[in-house]
């Protein structure tokens, strides 16, 4: 993300407005259509490109809004909270634009962000294995140098953007041996050619119409000057380095299922009446949706206050830690309480709120799981507050 941004907040609001517009236009009537038939939504990938979300946060001088991470984080909750799965297509791409930015030489700036700024060119993260998800440095992905290039083998799973997309910031062994071992991991940015092998597209409960995929990598070679950073044995600090706003912006997508889950069960017991009156006036759905608000309204100030430290460039590990677990939890509160107000018909396609309910969960996996940021979160705690 940008240092400078000559946004003001009048500017700001005038995005917030446009994607505002942009997603109840075009996105809720399309949403579960799209995620009924699992089919991938290229039209609003076209619209993205259009409003910039493909470079909301990357710097002006690289072509791209260079928003701050509390605006950013405002346009994924309002895009979550009609359909979560499209904020995957330009969340994953903007944490390997930050990463490139954050890391990258300035060749690498250069050649890369213009082009994933408009979205010529989107990306995603090459991190999860069969074998390594929380617990990365046990990735067996190996690359291996061959003169001016890497030769890649291994294999990826849960990889978002990985089908339509163009190419990838791939985590890797570049020395095996390397003890401690995440010092011998870095990362290569990888785009498509011979030996990149989409091997499966994943069927999923929720999150659907976005490709997650499964892949392999095959003599796979990759440019020596694709080396972020150009230097190896960097990769997992590069990796980590990214989490605070990852976790932002997860927290941002839970947020927005839960805002939305709320929205439907507020005009959803206004309408439906029981013994002669609306539900939202018996005191058990009462109880039900001031539960949902409060939870909403307490993920919404984690969430800016941990947005606001990032865009100071303070430490926010903290902060984005209690979020995100704040944020997704909020999400599956949320979206199971309006499973209840909405009762037998919760069950049918027909409505909206089972794919909240479906999509929830995957928050609380994501970007840490919420049992590991518990215990990140409570380290935090105890280390700001030695006795």
């Amino acid at each position: 993300m940008s240092d400078t941004t000559s946004w003001d907040e009048q500017d700001e609001q005038a995005i917030l407005d446009a994607v505002s517009a942009w997603v109840e236009k075009e996105v809720r009537p399309i949403a579960r259509r799209h995620d009924q038939a699992d089919t991938y939504p290229h039209e609003l990938v076209e619209q993205m490109k259009e409003l910039g979300l493909f470079g909301a946060t990357i710097g002006q001088e690289y072509g791209g809004l260079g928003l701050s991470a509390r605006t950013y984080a405002r346009i994924v909750i309002k895009v979550a909270s009609v359909w979560m799965a499209p904020s995957g297509i330009f969340n994953s791409h903007l944490i390997m634009a930050s990463a490139i930015e954050r890391c990258g030489t300035e060749a690498q700036k250069r050649h890369w962000l213009p082009k994933m700024a408009t979205g010529e060119f989107r990306g995603g993260i090459g991190l999860t294995e069969p074998n390594a998800g929380t617990d990365l440095q046990a990735i067996r992905t190996v690359a291996r140098r061959d003169g001016d290039s890497y030769i890649v083998n291994g294999a990826k799973t849960w990889i978002t953007n990985s089908m339509h997309g163009h190419g990838l910031l791939l985590l890797v062994k570049t020395d095996p041996q390397a003890e401690p071992r995440h010092r011998g991991m870095s990362m290569l940015l990888a785009e498509k050619g011979d030996g990149f092998v989409v091997a499966n597209k994943m069927s999923k409960l929720g999150y659907r119409a976005i490709d997650t995929c499964e892949l392999v990598f095959e003599d796979y070679r990759v440019p020596a000057d694709c080396l972020l950073g150009g230097e190896e044995g960097k990769g997992f600090l590069q990796a980590v380095g990214g989490l605070e706003l990852g976790r932002i912006n997860v927290a941002s997508r839970g947020c927005g299922i839960a805002a939305g889950a709320l929205e439907l069960a507020l005009r959803y017991a206004q309408e439906r009446e029981t013994f002669g009156k609306p539900i939202a006036q018996h005191q058990a759905i009462q109880l039900k949706l001031a539960d949902m608000a409060t939870r909403v309204e307490g993920a919404r100030l984690l969430i800016e206050q941990a947005a606001r430290k990032y865009d100071a460039h303070e430490r926010c590990d903290l902060e984005a830690s209690m979020a995100k677990l704040a944020g997704s939890e909020a999400g599956v509160f949320c979206a199971s309480e309006a499973m209840r107000i909405f009762g037998g018909y919760s069950y049918s396609t027909e409505y909206e709120i089972e794919r909240y309910y479906r999509d929830a969960m995957l928050m609380c996996i994501g970007e840490g799981t919420n049992e590991v940021l518990r215990t990140v979160i409570a380290k935090q705690l105890v280390e700001r507050n030695r006795i």
